[in-house]
């Protein structure tokens, strides 16, 4: 009798975590997006593999990280503006057909050798300008796609785990297709990938939550965006944070395939399994945030989680030993995506519905634009002192922020909680 209450508690836990999955159009979205995002994470495994093939040069690898990401920079407050008026699921159809496009071509041009490190560059700029526009829709249609508010942060964290199945699945797959077949067959496979997104958004109905907001013109309402986040304390120092982060933390993805091949002394099998232990830290963290019930205690997490993402890649930065590389890269995604995914969270559930679109193009501009300066700039300085004394550096700059972040941390919880 004990044994079969154990398991329906069990199962009561899971359904739980997985409740978002109620939502028919969320549920189609979160099966097609798992295979879409496991042909983007083997995408990214191989064009990281075949721009050290190409140049054998760390510069480069950040140069490529930096085009692919820089125009969300100057591009996502715009999107944001637009995500706030403009029909989301169109755009999404459009902005994954393109990416599919891209996919295709750069599958035809490694296949007839006639790649090279420019076409390379013109391509990610290009997908670049794609996914600018994608975040930004794509967190503010969620509550669209689930189509129930009480629904909404498990969706949140549901959308991470779904990114980190992916990033967990994927590279580990794409280490071995670049081994036995080649890059060209991995971006193929990425764009097939697309298509399923493509026509599940293209036959889903949704009921659009658009607000009636007064149109002004482009500057005037990202003027009240930028407005509403700074003074929105929470908003403010968790964005600053996130921003900090994705400068002098996210770029180490981009420098795996030195950390694989240079000072681990391993091959595009190991750069798979780096990757993929980062993408289960982050799947476990993902998980994680998608069993709690409210954000209460999320400012917290995001505060431990901080410290603990600096930790693990100083700690990695150190570390020559593929195993123990490994398990450090599993706590250091951990740490990271819980401390994004927190944030998300958090404003998803408390920003205004008519300006949802600009906040949360500030916060997908505070990874997608901030992340690409960093691979430049620890890049460049890689090259003068080496990659992982580089991260080493960085790391403990993050500590800082993190710390900074905890002295502002009563007046975050005091502003969200006496919220109605």
């Amino acid at each position: 009798m004990n044994r079969y209450i154990d398991i329906r508690s069990y199962l009561q836990r899971v359904a739980f975590t997985f409740r978002a999955l109620q939502s028919k159009n969320y549920r189609m979205f979160f099966f097609s997006g798992m295979v879409s995002l496991m042909g983007t994470w083997i995408q990214n495994l191989a064009m990281g593999w075949l721009v050290y093939r190409l140049t054998d040069s760390a510069f480069y690898l950040g140069l490529v990280g930096f085009a692919g990401q820089i125009p969300a920079l100057f591009l996502t407050p715009v999107a944001g503006v637009y995500a706030d008026r403009m029909n989301r699921r169109r755009m999404l159809i459009l902005t994954q057909s393109l990416s599919m496009m891209l996919a295709f071509i750069l599958a035809f041009l490694v296949y007839t050798n006639k790649i090279h490190v420019g076409l390379v560059l013109i391509i990610v700029v290009l997908n670049g300008f794609s996914l600018a526009f994608d975040n930004p829709f794509r967190h503010a249609f969620l509550l669209e796609l689930v189509g129930d508010k009480t629904l909404l942060t498990n969706a949140v964290a549901l959308n991470s785990t779904l990114i980190n199945s992916a990033r967990f699945i994927g590279p580990t797959i794409g280490g071995f297709l670049i081994a036995f077949y080649g890059e060209a067959f991995c971006f193929l496979v990425n764009g097939l990938a697309f298509l399923g997104v493509v026509i599940t958004l293209s036959v889903m109905k949704v009921s659009s939550t658009l607000t009636t907001m007064k149109r002004q013109s482009l500057l005037s309402d990202l003027k009240e965006g930028f407005r509403y986040t700074y003074n929105f304390i929470p908003a403010r120092y968790m964005i600053l944070l996130i921003t900090t982060t994705s400068l002098l933390g996210l770029p180490f993805q981009a420098f795996l395939p030195v950390f694989a091949r240079d000072v681990l002394a391993g091959d595009s099998q190991l750069l798979g399994f780096l990757t993929g232990a980062v993408g289960a830290g982050a799947l476990t963290g993902a998980f994680f945030l998608a069993s709690r019930e409210s954000i209460r205690a999320m400012p917290d997490i995001i505060r431990v989680s901080a410290v603990l993402f600096a930790i693990g890649l100083a700690a990695f930065s150190f570390s020559r030993i593929p195993w123990l590389s490994l398990s450090i890269l599993y706590v250091t995604g951990f740490g990271m995506i819980v401390q994004f995914v927190a944030t998300n969270t958090i404003l998803q559930t408390v920003v205004d519905e008519d300006k949802k679109g600009r906040v949360l193009s500030f916060y997908s501009m505070s990874f997608m634009g901030f992340t690409p300066l960093g691979s430049l700039l620890l890049g460049s300085i890689a090259k003068w002192i080496g990659v992982p004394l580089t991260f080493s550096f960085a790391a403990l700059l993050l500590m800082v922020a993190a710390l900074l972040y905890s002295s502002k941390l009563q007046a975050i919880k005091q502003v969200l909680f006496a919220r109605p």
